[in-house]
């Protein structure tokens, strides 16, 4: 397996980069040789790269977020944690991901689940897979614990699996039939998620919830507003947009 290291630019800027003797290039950085550039360094110090001062950081999930490899859009840390608290998923739980996209929750999921948890993931675009495979590479190196990991080739309604799930995690553009297909794989009691980016899609995933038999518990929206410093003293909120990212819903078999 592949060793990572985590360095931080002056402004925040974060580099998940291989630890490896070959001179190779790597974006954001030039080329340089990892192994020979960090050899006898350790956490907190800084190396120069070309003109940039960089920190060595610890490998945690925030980092590892910030500095992710990026195809498909990812589930936002905001959504992660709420789909992680609702669905109640923790250590030694089984859980299902689909798709995998670009593996930002499934690296939330893998910090949770623990060495004794296990994640399938599906992902039908190979160009997507890729990526997603390459982040949780990297949190498997980074964290203390990692669950066991199946990935599956393919539409989740064609290849889901025949195993129990404490918890299934949908995120695709039509969820129904990933729902019809997989909401005899939960367990009694264990919830079913869904991340719609649109309402026709949300309510879509209800009424297909409802016809496998399942109860919806919540369906909505989460809102984010980040806060700064202003230059005359006191705080307000940041421009920006208002962090609307998708429309959410979970149910439970009963």
């Amino acid at each position: 397996m592949a060793e990572y290291s985590v360095l931080m630019e002056k402004e925040g800027r974060i580099h998940v980069i291989e630890v490896t003797d070959a001179t190779v290039k790597h974006k954001g950085l030039g080329v340089i040789n990892t192994a020979a550039l960090l050899d006898g360094m350790s956490i907190g110090d800084e190396v120069l790269v070309g003109q940039k001062y960089l920190t060595i950081m610890p490998s945690n999930l925030p980092e590892l977020i910030s500095g992710m490899a990026r195809r498909a859009q990812t589930i936002s840390s905001k959504d992660a944690g709420f789909f992680i608290s609702k669905l109640g998923i923790g250590v030694g739980d089984t859980v299902l991901e689909a798709g995998l996209g670009s593996g930002g929750l499934s690296l939330h999921l893998a910090k949770v689940l623990g060495n004794s948890g296990c994640l399938v993931t599906t992902e039908p675009r190979d160009e997507h897979a890729e990526v997603g495979l390459l982040n949780l590479e990297r949190a498997e190196d980074c964290f203390e614990e990692f669950p066991k990991h199946i990935h599956l080739e393919g539409l989740v309604e064609d290849v889901v699996p025949d195993m129990e799930f404490d918890a299934i995690i949908l995120d695709m553009p039509v969820h129904a039939p990933a729902i019809t297909a997989c909401s005899p794989n939960l367990k009694f009691g264990g919830r079913i998620a869904c991340y719609a980016p649109t309402t026709s899609q949300l309510e879509s995933c209800w009424k297909a919830c409802e016809e496998s038999g399942l109860t919806v518990e919540w369906a909505g929206e989460l809102m984010e507003r980040q806060w700064g410093l202003t230059s005359k003293g006191g705080m307000r909120p940041v421009n920006g947009p208002f962090g609307h990212t998708a429309f959410l819903i979970v149910a439970q078999r009963r």
